[in-house]
Order: C-alpha cells, then sequence, then structure tokens
C-alpha cells in the first residue's frame, strides 16, 4: 500500500469555503478517487490542514489525479490557501515518524 502526507496552510477566514469545497468534490475527482482506490483524510487545527492519503500503489494515486483535473483544483485551492510567489499552495511534505496496527502495514 503507498501512504502520502503533506501540511498545507489555508489564508485566514477560509476554513469554511475550504470545508465546502471538499463537501461538494467535484465529480470528476470523487470517480477519479473510486477507481484507483485512494482513501484520503484531511484533518484541520488553527488554519493548518494535515492530509493523509493512501492508496494501492504511487501509480494509483497518480492516476487519481488526472493532469486536467488536478490543476484545475490546485488552482482552486490556491485561492483559499497560502501560495508561493508563482501562485501556487505551499505544500509540506511529510514523514511518518510513528506507524502503529494497520498504519504499520502500509509500508
Amino acid at each position: 500500500m503507498y501512504t502520502t502526507a503533506a501540511t498545507f496552510q489555508l489564508k485566514p477566514g477560509f476554513y469554511d469555503a475550504y470545508k465546502k469545497a471538499h463537501d461538494e468534490l467535484w465529480p470528476e475527482l470523487v470517480e477519479a478517487f473510486h477507481e484507483n482506490a485512494v482513501s484520503m483524510l484531511i484533518y484541520h487545527f488553527e488554519g493548518r490542514l494535515f492530509l493523509y492519503a493512501t492508496a494501492p500503489s504511487e501509480a494509483h494515486m497518480q492516476r487519481s489525479h488526472p493532469p486536467e483535473v488536478a490543476e484545475k483544483w490546485s488552482a482552486y485551492m490556491a485561492t483559499m490557501m497560502v501560495c508561493d510567489d508563482s501562485g501556487r499552495a505551499i505544500v509540506g511534505s511529510m514523514d511518518a515518524a510513528f506507524l502503529f496496527g494497520q498504519f504499520a502495514l502500509a509500508d
């Protein structure tokens, strides 16, 4: 199983819009996630988001983000997140510090 984790920072006051966007996730993303057996969770704490996702393989994860959809989604998310000078959301990758139970089997 492939796993990944990342962290993002929301712009102040954008949590409700971010939550709504994910509550109404675009059907083409939902379909791509289902087709590639992607599971994802995102936690929120004081404007910071923590994403954890799994897929059967890294190839499945990559296929779940078709470039034409991923680019539009990234641009949409950039309106709500802290971005770099080029306007892209700043994404911090995260290393696993502790694995236990079913998560220990994911590696």
